[in-house]
């Protein structure tokens, strides 16, 4: 159980940079023994390169004890003069695949507080062990090489680099990491619980080496396949793909023909997560039906499918937002009185939306939708199509509208300072970027 020291930590970073002169790194804590280890070696790391790491804790809200533990954790980590923000999960919780959506609402809560604050690099503390865990789980449920590939040792995330430096490392090397540095750490007791599929495949591969080696190879072997895959798919996408700030793209399906042929299905799904606003592409067997219909022109009315509805018009695909999946608005209030500038931010659907306002006032930020269209119609400037538009970005004041970036409104004759002096943007910044490595086709 080989502990890891600073210059086992540098090589293992080495391959996922580039980094800027003084690194600003965020590290993901949860306070186990895998998270504890990461980020006393990378604060290590960033010190010594002038630099500086902090360390966010999600809490969750699902276990009683979690507030305590995440003032365990802070306090741990005040000690060794680290930097530590607590990161809520808000909002009901589902009844069902609890994992999975705290999963994803924690990388969502992780990635936004890095782009509010311009941190390049977020690490997590997966290791070889979680590794062959995933590739299991995966094998199980019938994924292909994207799915048997595992975890990526560096991911892009919207403004955000995800990196992983501990992929090659058992979980043993981390808690023999604590052990020369005197550092206690916790254990989730959820971690325990056979009710969950990852802890089933753990206890699965426990005591089995020969199990997880195999699983590690097919991990590698898939990710030089996939690697091969993603880059002809970034080739395709930048000639059959227009990307659009409003959230939607123009798709020509015509040019996956001859060698392209097979690329369809794949860029397909690429696509539909990107627009739909989802973690993970739809299922293959759906895509592929959907590719089919594409190809042999049988759309129709049109498709929906992950989050996005797929209509056939005259300059190609339009894919856009599912208006029927779209999520409730979300609230903002200024925190002052008077003339003060309030600057407020926060994430709606699959946008970053900022808002400058003076004084106290409440908004809601949500779908424009046909009433609000209805608003504004007389007003745009720049049309977009008519399935794109009720999925917008708006900034609503109880029923009345004040601003859709995208639409570039006309001012109303007569309003208040207050509403002229209201400054809304909203920036498209879907979970999965249409590229792994973070391109943008506008």
């Amino acid at each position: 159980m080989p502990a890891i020291d600073n210059n086992n930590f540098d090589v293992l970073m080495q391959p996922l940079g580039p980094f800027e002169d003084k690194p600003d790194l965020a590290v993901a804590v949860s306070g186990g023994a895998d998270s504890m280890a990461l980020v006393l070696l990378a604060q290590a790391w960033a010190t010594r390169r002038g630099g500086g790491v902090t360390a966010l804790t999600v809490d969750h809200g699902l276990r009683q004890g979690s507030a305590d533990e995440t003032r365990q954790v802070r306090a741990w980590l005040a000690v060794h003069g680290i930097a530590h923000q607590t990161l809520r999960w808000q909002g009901a919780k589902p009844d069902t695949g609890i994992q999975a959506a705290a999963r994803q609402a924690r990388y969502e809560l992780l990635a936004q507080w890095c782009r509010r604050r311009g941190i390049l690099h977020l690490l997590t503390a997966h290791h070889s062990d979680d590794q062959a865990e995933t590739v299991l789980l995966r094998h199980d449920k019938g994924s292909g090489v994207d799915g048997l590939s595992g975890m990526a040792a560096v991911r892009a995330l919207p403004g955000v680099r995800l990196l992983r430096p501990l992929l090659t490392r058992k979980r043993e090397d981390l808690v023999a990491t604590l052990a020369a540095l005197g550092q206690p750490w916790l254990e989730d007791p959820s971690n325990q619980e056979p009710r969950f599929a990852r802890v089933r495949a753990r206890r699965q591969l426990r005591g089995e080496g020969g199990e997880r080696d195999r699983l590690l190879d097919m991990a590698e072997n898939a990710a030089v396949e996939r690697r091969k895959t993603a880059t002809a798919l970034a080739a395709l996408a930048v000639r059959a793909v227009r990307l659009h700030p409003a959230g939607f793209c123009w798709f020509d399906p015509s040019l996956c023909r001859g060698p392209d042929k097979e690329l369809l299905a794949p860029l397909l799904a690429d696509i539909l997560r990107c627009i739909g606003g989802g973690i993970h592409r739809p299922r293959r067997e759906r895509v592929a039906r959907l590719s089919r219909e594409i190809a042999d022109q049988q759309l129709g009315g049109g498709r929906t499918l992950g989050g996005a509805r797929v209509l056939q018009r005259a300059a190609g695909l339009l894919i856009c937002r599912e208006a029927g999946r779209l999520p409730r608005p979300t609230n903002c209030t200024g925190n002052t009185t008077g003339n003060t500038t309030v600057n407020t931010m926060g994430r709606w659907d699959r946008f970053d939306w900022t808002l400058r306002t003076h004084g106290r006032r409440e908004f809601t930020v949500g779908a424009l939708g046909q009433d609000g269209w209805r608003q504004v119609r007389n007003r745009v400037q720049n049309n977009l199509p008519a399935p794109v538009r009720v999925g917008l970005p708006a900034l609503w004041r109880g029923d009345r509208v004040l601003a859709v970036e995208h639409l570039e409104l006309t001012p109303v004759s007569g309003m208040p300072k207050w509403w002229r002096e209201i400054r809304f943007s909203a920036q498209f910044s879907p979970s999965r970027p249409l590229q792994p490595d973070g391109l943008t086709l506008v």
